[in-house]
């Protein structure tokens, strides 16, 4: 049992000037999309769990060695993410099924030598709905500069029978960044930096 990839859509951008103040370093955003045929579109399946297992290593695979591609190496990639539309014929929770599995996302993470989680997102949508690909810093959720959203859309993907898959990467995080980090925050309001929960 393969995808069937309809489709591979990248996004590539590079921001010279953010906030009319030229960027030390460029930035650089970019993602890569598949377009596959949802295999349960249409209908109402109980367990997910065959199709997941057979498409999560070849997506993840396939798309994890384009990402190191466009960045030149993992080492390069700071901030990452994936995120998943399913068509009109399915379920939030075949966007889900695809990204939500080691099977796909840590070919990723071992491939940019991730300790953090990969940030995310599952919609429904048509085509040319909006992909929003969240980004966080891969080695420190806490880190802010690196809190990036990727935008783009695909105008004749997804199709209602069909699922595209995302994983997004930066190169950095805001050229101009100057808001702080949480652990800041956790410190002001009297709170264990590493519990934040108590107080």
């Amino acid at each position: 049992m393969q995808p069937d990839i309809r489709k591979i859509v990248t996004y590539d951008e590079e921001v010279l000037i953010e906030g009319f103040h030229p960027a030390a370093t460029p930035w650089r955003m970019f993602a890569v999309a598949c377009v596959v045929r949802n295999p349960w579109a249409g209908r109402y399946v109980e367990d997910l769990k065959p199709e997941i297992q057979a498409y999560g290593p070849v997506l993840g695979k396939l798309m994890s060695q384009r990402m190191i591609e466009f960045a030149g190496g993992g080492a390069a990639i700071e901030a990452c993410g994936k995120a998943a539309v399913v068509g009109l014929d399915g379920e939030v929770e075949h966007a889900s099924g695809l990204i939500h599995t080691l099977r796909f996302g840590n070919f990723y993470r071992e491939a940019v030598e991730a300790r953090s989680y990969l940030s995310f997102t599952n919609t429904r949508g048509p085509a040319n709905a909006p992909i929003m690909v969240p980004l966080m810093d891969k080695n420190d959720a806490g880190r802010r500069s690196h809190y990036l959203t990727i935008q783009f859309a695909i105008p004749d993907a997804p199709r209602a029978d069909e699922i595209v898959v995302v994983l997004g990467g930066a190169t950095g995080g805001r050229p101009h960044h100057r808001i702080g980090d949480r652990y800041q925050d956790l410190k002001d309001l009297g709170h264990d930096v590493d519990n934040p929960a108590a107080v």
